[in-house]
């Protein structure tokens, strides 16, 4: 499977991805280490990155959780991930997470990425409820919600905990299956 849109393309986790998923994230450490701790100290060097792979292949496998790579289609560089995580098929519902390279940020390339990946949900694999949990501080988030169709539903008290740091306040974002 493989979702073209402009100059990128989403493919489901490889595994061949260690090397590049490394690079990704400590390339993007900065950008990482608020929202995505556990992507980030899983995947800072090549060995870790390779287990971390291997675990996220054989959870897409089992349908427990999907993470995509976001690339460039020439260069096939890895500039995002997108995790559909928190599935729970007996109310179809799942949430995405999602971060992308500090070069490729503010370009609407995520926000195509999620529309993409919320027809895939929908269709492909039959879920009716997509949520996006974010900090409202975290306006590339919030945009790429908002600009994906999900809709403010509430706010949830004291979400997420960032390491080191004090619970935070996260705002829930949905988008629904359109019923024909």
């Amino acid at each position: 499977m493989q979702i073209n849109f402009g100059s990128y393309h989403i493919i489901p986790i490889q595994p061949k991805d260690g090397w590049n998923i490394c690079n990704f994230a400590v390339a993007n450490e900065d950008r990482l280490k608020s929202y995505f701790p556990k992507t980030l100290e899983q995947n800072l060097t090549p060995d870790l990155s390779n287990i971390f792979v291997i675990k996220k292949v054989k959870q897409f496998e089992s349908k427990e959780e999907f993470l995509f790579t976001l690339r460039e289609n020439e260069s096939k560089k890895l500039v995002g991930l997108v995790y559909i995580k928190e599935v729970e098929w007996d109310i179809k519902q799942g949430e995405f997470a999602y971060c992308i390279d500090y070069n490729a940020k503010g370009k609407g390339v995520m926000t195509e990425a999620i529309k993409q990946l919320s027809d895939f949900a929908f269709d492909a694999l039959g879920l009716e409820t997509l949520q996006i949990i974010s900090h409202k501080s975290n306006m590339g988030s919030v945009k790429v919600a908002e600009n994906s169709n999900f809709t403010w539903v509430k706010t949830l008290k004291n979400e997420f905990t960032p390491q080191g740091g004090k619970p935070l306040n996260m705002e829930l974002y949905e988008l629904y299956k359109e019923i024909e």
